[in-house]
Protein backbone atom coordinates (compact mmCIF):
# COMPACT_ATOMS: atom_id res chain seq x y z
CA UNK A 1 0.00 0.00 0.00
CA UNK A 2 2.66 2.50 0.99
CA UNK A 3 4.55 1.39 -2.10
CA UNK A 4 1.60 2.19 -4.36
CA UNK A 5 1.15 5.65 -2.86
CA UNK A 6 4.82 6.36 -3.47
CA UNK A 7 4.32 5.16 -7.04
CA UNK A 8 1.27 7.28 -7.71
CA UNK A 9 2.49 10.62 -6.36
CA UNK A 10 5.00 11.00 -9.12
CA UNK A 11 3.09 12.98 -11.76
CA UNK A 12 2.58 16.72 -11.31
CA UNK A 13 2.87 19.90 -13.39
CA UNK A 14 5.52 22.55 -12.96
CA UNK A 15 2.77 25.11 -12.43
CA UNK A 16 1.84 23.49 -9.11
CA UNK A 17 4.81 24.97 -7.34
CA UNK A 18 4.86 28.37 -8.91
CA UNK A 19 3.86 31.56 -7.17
CA UNK A 20 0.25 30.43 -6.80
CA UNK A 21 -0.91 27.12 -5.36
CA UNK A 22 -4.53 27.66 -6.38
CA UNK A 23 -5.91 24.70 -8.34
CA UNK A 24 -9.39 24.06 -9.74
CA UNK A 25 -10.79 20.54 -9.67
CA UNK A 26 -11.52 19.60 -13.28
CA UNK A 27 -10.89 15.84 -13.19
CA UNK A 28 -12.70 13.95 -10.40
CA UNK A 29 -16.00 14.00 -8.54
CA UNK A 30 -17.56 12.56 -5.40
CA UNK A 31 -18.40 8.90 -5.92
CA UNK A 32 -15.32 7.99 -7.95
CA UNK A 33 -13.54 4.74 -7.08
CA UNK A 34 -10.51 3.13 -8.74
CA UNK A 35 -9.26 -0.37 -7.85
CA UNK A 36 -5.83 -1.90 -8.50
CA UNK A 37 -4.18 -5.29 -8.29
CA UNK A 38 -0.62 -5.30 -6.94
CA UNK A 39 1.86 -7.68 -8.57
CA UNK A 40 5.28 -8.71 -7.32
CA UNK A 41 7.99 -9.88 -9.73
CA UNK A 42 10.73 -12.23 -8.61
CA UNK A 43 12.70 -14.91 -10.45
CA UNK A 44 10.92 -14.19 -13.73
CA UNK A 45 7.33 -14.54 -12.48
CA UNK A 46 4.64 -11.90 -11.82
CA UNK A 47 2.42 -12.84 -8.87
CA UNK A 48 -0.83 -11.07 -7.91
CA UNK A 49 -0.12 -10.45 -4.26
CA UNK A 50 -2.55 -7.75 -3.11
CA UNK A 51 -5.13 -5.08 -3.88
CA UNK A 52 -5.79 -1.41 -3.17
CA UNK A 53 -8.62 1.05 -3.85
CA UNK A 54 -8.93 4.84 -3.94
CA UNK A 55 -12.32 6.52 -3.54
CA UNK A 56 -13.71 10.05 -3.25
CA UNK A 57 -16.42 10.85 -0.68
CA UNK A 58 -17.69 14.14 0.73
CA UNK A 59 -18.18 15.58 4.21
CA UNK A 60 -20.15 18.61 5.36
CA UNK A 61 -18.79 20.18 8.54
CA UNK A 62 -20.33 23.33 9.97
CA UNK A 63 -21.82 24.22 6.59
CA UNK A 64 -18.59 23.75 4.65
CA UNK A 65 -18.02 20.96 2.13
CA UNK A 66 -14.87 18.84 2.07
CA UNK A 67 -13.55 16.04 -0.08
CA UNK A 68 -12.76 12.89 1.87
CA UNK A 69 -10.19 10.74 0.07
CA UNK A 70 -10.07 7.19 1.37
CA UNK A 71 -7.64 4.45 0.39
CA UNK A 72 -7.08 0.94 1.72
CA UNK A 73 -4.55 -1.66 0.67
CA UNK A 74 -3.95 -5.24 1.71
CA UNK A 75 -2.17 -8.41 0.68
CA UNK A 76 -4.26 -11.40 -0.29
CA UNK A 77 -4.69 -13.68 2.73
CA UNK A 78 -2.80 -16.55 1.15
CA UNK A 79 0.31 -14.33 1.12
CA UNK A 80 -0.10 -12.89 4.62
CA UNK A 81 2.30 -15.47 5.99
CA UNK A 82 5.02 -14.03 3.73
CA UNK A 83 4.41 -10.30 4.29
CA UNK A 84 1.08 -9.11 5.68
CA UNK A 85 -0.15 -5.64 4.68
CA UNK A 86 -3.22 -3.85 6.09
CA UNK A 87 -2.94 -0.11 5.38
CA UNK A 88 -5.43 2.76 5.55
CA UNK A 89 -4.93 6.35 4.32
CA UNK A 90 -7.31 9.32 4.57
CA UNK A 91 -7.18 12.96 3.52
CA UNK A 92 -9.71 15.75 4.07
CA UNK A 93 -9.47 18.52 1.46
CA UNK A 94 -11.17 21.89 1.13
CA UNK A 95 -13.36 21.78 -2.00
CA UNK A 96 -12.71 25.42 -2.82
CA UNK A 97 -8.94 25.68 -2.36
CA UNK A 98 -8.05 22.04 -3.24
CA UNK A 99 -5.61 21.92 -0.34
CA UNK A 100 -5.46 19.15 2.27
CA UNK A 101 -6.47 20.09 5.80
CA UNK A 102 -5.88 16.76 7.51
CA UNK A 103 -4.02 13.57 6.59
CA UNK A 104 -4.19 10.27 8.50
CA UNK A 105 -2.53 6.94 7.91
CA UNK A 106 -2.39 3.59 9.68
CA UNK A 107 0.33 1.29 8.38
CA UNK A 108 0.61 -2.41 9.21
CA UNK A 109 3.26 -3.95 6.98
CA UNK A 110 5.09 -7.03 8.21
CA UNK A 111 6.68 -5.94 11.46
CA UNK A 112 6.16 -2.22 10.77
CA UNK A 113 3.34 -0.37 12.56
CA UNK A 114 2.92 3.38 11.92
CA UNK A 115 0.15 5.79 12.87
CA UNK A 116 0.23 9.42 11.77
CA UNK A 117 -2.18 12.36 11.92
CA UNK A 118 -1.24 15.66 10.23
CA UNK A 119 -3.10 18.98 10.50
CA UNK A 120 -2.05 21.60 7.91
CA UNK A 121 -2.11 25.34 8.66
CA UNK A 122 -1.19 27.19 5.46
CA UNK A 123 -1.56 30.65 6.93
CA UNK A 124 1.19 29.88 9.44
CA UNK A 125 3.03 27.53 7.03
CA UNK A 126 2.97 24.88 9.72
CA UNK A 127 2.04 21.21 10.02
CA UNK A 128 0.99 19.86 13.41
CA UNK A 129 1.82 16.17 13.56
CA UNK A 130 1.00 13.28 15.87
CA UNK A 131 3.02 10.13 15.17
CA UNK A 132 3.52 6.63 16.52
CA UNK A 133 6.37 4.91 14.67
CA UNK A 134 6.40 1.60 16.55
CA UNK A 135 3.53 -0.44 17.99
CA UNK A 136 2.97 0.21 21.72
CA UNK A 137 5.34 3.19 21.62
CA UNK A 138 3.95 6.55 22.85
CA UNK A 139 2.61 9.09 20.36
CA UNK A 140 4.91 12.05 19.65
CA UNK A 141 3.59 15.55 18.93
CA UNK A 142 5.55 17.91 16.70
CA UNK A 143 5.24 21.22 14.85
CA UNK A 144 6.96 21.27 11.47
CA UNK A 145 7.51 23.97 8.86
CA UNK A 146 5.34 23.54 5.78
CA UNK A 147 5.95 24.80 2.26
CA UNK A 148 2.71 26.39 1.10
CA UNK A 149 2.61 24.28 -2.08
CA UNK A 150 3.34 20.91 -0.50
CA UNK A 151 0.78 18.10 -0.31
CA UNK A 152 0.49 14.85 1.57
CA UNK A 153 1.04 11.67 -0.42
CA UNK A 154 -2.69 10.92 -0.92
CA UNK A 155 -3.92 14.41 -1.83
CA UNK A 156 -1.00 14.76 -4.28
CA UNK A 157 -2.56 12.07 -6.46
CA UNK A 158 -5.77 14.06 -6.90
CA UNK A 159 -4.07 17.44 -7.21
CA UNK A 160 -1.79 16.12 -9.96
CA UNK A 161 -4.79 14.95 -11.98
CA UNK A 162 -6.04 18.53 -12.33
CA UNK A 163 -3.04 20.07 -14.03
CA UNK A 164 -2.28 21.11 -17.61
CA UNK A 165 0.16 18.70 -19.25
CA UNK A 166 0.07 20.29 -22.70
CA UNK A 167 3.34 21.73 -23.95
CA UNK A 168 5.62 19.38 -22.02
CA UNK A 169 8.59 18.13 -24.03
CA UNK A 170 10.04 14.64 -23.84
CA UNK A 171 12.84 14.60 -21.27
CA UNK A 172 11.62 17.73 -19.47
CA UNK A 173 12.12 17.54 -15.70
CA UNK A 174 9.51 18.98 -13.39
CA UNK A 175 10.14 19.85 -9.69
CA UNK A 176 7.73 18.51 -7.05
CA UNK A 177 7.33 18.82 -3.27
CA UNK A 178 5.61 16.33 -1.02
CA UNK A 179 5.12 16.27 2.75
CA UNK A 180 5.89 12.76 3.95
CA UNK A 181 7.34 11.23 7.12
CA UNK A 182 7.19 14.57 8.94
CA UNK A 183 9.18 16.59 6.39
CA UNK A 184 9.03 18.13 2.93
CA UNK A 185 10.86 16.25 0.18
CA UNK A 186 12.15 17.87 -3.02
CA UNK A 187 12.17 15.69 -6.10
CA UNK A 188 11.28 15.83 -9.80
CA UNK A 189 9.67 13.82 -12.56
CA UNK A 190 10.72 13.32 -16.17
CA UNK A 191 8.14 13.44 -18.96
CA UNK A 192 8.56 10.42 -21.28
CA UNK A 193 5.91 11.23 -23.87
CA UNK A 194 2.58 9.79 -25.05
CA UNK A 195 2.21 6.03 -25.55
CA UNK A 196 -0.52 3.47 -26.05
CA UNK A 197 -1.02 0.91 -23.28
CA UNK A 198 -3.21 -2.21 -23.26
CA UNK A 199 -4.53 -3.43 -19.90
CA UNK A 200 -5.91 -6.97 -19.85
CA UNK A 201 -9.69 -7.08 -19.31
CA UNK A 202 -9.83 -3.24 -19.22
CA UNK A 203 -8.81 -2.02 -22.68
CA UNK A 204 -6.20 -0.12 -24.68
CA UNK A 205 -5.57 3.54 -23.81
CA UNK A 206 -3.56 6.53 -24.96
CA UNK A 207 -1.41 7.47 -21.95
CA UNK A 208 0.81 10.21 -20.57
CA UNK A 209 4.02 8.57 -19.35
CA UNK A 210 6.36 9.80 -16.59
CA UNK A 211 9.39 8.67 -14.61
CA UNK A 212 9.72 10.22 -11.13
CA UNK A 213 13.00 10.55 -9.28
CA UNK A 214 12.72 8.20 -6.32
CA UNK A 215 13.79 9.03 -2.78
CA UNK A 216 16.07 6.34 -1.44
CA UNK A 217 14.79 4.49 1.60
CA UNK A 218 13.69 1.12 2.87
CA UNK A 219 11.78 0.23 -0.32
CA UNK A 220 13.45 1.95 -3.30
CA UNK A 221 16.90 2.60 -4.62
CA UNK A 222 17.31 6.23 -5.65
CA UNK A 223 17.00 7.03 -9.35
CA UNK A 224 14.56 7.02 -12.26
CA UNK A 225 13.53 3.37 -12.36
CA UNK A 226 9.79 3.96 -12.00
CA UNK A 227 7.36 4.37 -14.92
CA UNK A 228 3.81 5.76 -14.54
CA UNK A 229 1.05 5.57 -17.20
CA UNK A 230 -1.91 7.99 -16.86
CA UNK A 231 -4.96 8.27 -19.16
CA UNK A 232 -4.56 11.09 -21.66
CA UNK A 233 -8.03 12.52 -21.06
CA UNK A 234 -9.75 14.78 -18.52
CA UNK A 235 -9.93 12.04 -15.87
CA UNK A 236 -6.14 11.47 -15.74
CA UNK A 237 -6.51 8.02 -14.15
CA UNK A 238 -3.26 6.18 -13.28
CA UNK A 239 -3.53 2.86 -15.12
CA UNK A 240 -0.18 1.18 -14.59
CA UNK A 241 2.83 1.84 -12.36
CA UNK A 242 6.00 -0.22 -12.55
CA UNK A 243 9.16 0.09 -10.49
CA UNK A 244 12.10 -1.95 -9.25
CA UNK A 245 12.42 -2.24 -5.47
CA UNK A 246 15.29 -3.44 -3.30
CA UNK A 247 14.30 -7.06 -3.96
CA UNK A 248 12.42 -7.73 -7.21
CA UNK A 249 9.88 -5.39 -8.84
CA UNK A 250 6.37 -4.07 -8.16
CA UNK A 251 3.53 -3.44 -10.61
CA UNK A 252 0.18 -1.77 -9.83
CA UNK A 253 -2.43 -2.39 -12.54
CA UNK A 254 -5.95 -0.96 -12.64
CA UNK A 255 -8.77 -3.51 -12.70
CA UNK A 256 -11.90 -1.44 -12.10
CA UNK A 257 -13.02 2.20 -12.46
CA UNK A 258 -16.43 3.66 -11.61
CA UNK A 259 -18.02 7.02 -10.89
CA UNK A 260 -15.66 8.85 -13.26
CA UNK A 261 -16.44 12.49 -13.98
CA UNK A 262 -15.82 12.26 -17.74
CA UNK A 263 -15.93 9.61 -20.48
CA UNK A 264 -12.66 7.73 -20.98
CA UNK A 265 -11.87 9.44 -24.28
CA UNK A 266 -8.33 8.08 -24.16
CA UNK A 267 -9.66 4.55 -24.62
CA UNK A 268 -8.74 3.19 -28.04
CA UNK A 269 -10.33 -0.27 -27.86
CA UNK A 270 -11.68 -2.87 -25.45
Amino acid sequence: MKVLLYLLFGFVSISTFGQSCAIENTSFKVGERVDYTIYYHLAGVWVGAGEVFFKVDSLNLKGQNFYHFNSEGKTFRKYDWVYKVRDHYETYMNMNTIRPLRFKRTVNEGGTHIREDYIFNYREKTAYTLRQMEEYEPYVKDTVGLDGCSYDVLSMIYVARNLDYSGLKKGEKIPIKIFLDNETHDSYIEFLGIKNLKIKDVGEFRCIVFSPLLIEGTIFNSGNGMTVYVTDDQNRIPLLIETPILVGSIRARVNKMKGLRFPLNSKISD
